[in-house]
């Protein structure tokens, strides 16, 4: 009987489960990033504006670096941060209530760039999101120096998603 409880129980928080309720809806992220010369913490923050946009921030910063020319990227080469634009589709193409798929733009302290992420309510407050990040134009085409290509490149993040 308990064991009967517990899994209706289940089931219906899965049920209620809904992912992007559009103005006013408040998500917070936080995971692991993946690139080229090594991988960090990211953690999002996106604000519902209207029925299928939102606008937040998001902030990157790499841990694990390899070294080149034998020498570590400092604090500044290390760290971004952008400003973005969400457009939370998942509805307009019929997905179900728990998935959310938000293609979008940003703008950060390295470059202009595009993001395209889904995430997946287990239950009320609490999913799992993936993305992919990449820069459309790098704000100097010609820098000089050694860690120009970290935060500034291709980048997979995949992490845990909560609803505030």
């Amino acid at each position: 009987m308990k064991k009967l409880v517990l899994i209706t129980l289940l089931f219906t928080s899965l049920l209620n489960a809904q992912v992007f309720t559009g103005k006013g809806d408040k998500k917070f992220q936080v995971g692991a990033n993946f690139q080229d010369h090594g991988t960090g913490i990211t953690a999002t923050f996106d604000q519902g504006l209207g029925t299928n946009f939102s606008i937040g921030f998001v902030a990157n910063y790499l841990l694990g670096v390899k070294e080149v020319l034998g020498e570590k990227p400092n604090f500044a080469d290390r760290i971004d941060a952008k400003a973005r634009f969400n457009a939370n589709i998942a509805d307009v193409f019929g997905i179900e209530e728990h998935f959310d798929f938000y293609p979008g733009l940003d703008l950060g302290l390295k470059n202009f760039g595009a993001h395209l992420g889904a995430r997946y309510f287990f239950t009320e407050g609490f999913g799992l999101y993936s993305e992919i990040q990449l820069p459309i134009a790098h704000y100097d085409n010609h820098v000089e120096g050694i860690f120009e290509k970290y935060n500034n490149q291709f980048n997979v993040s995949v992490g845990v998603s909560f609803n505030l």
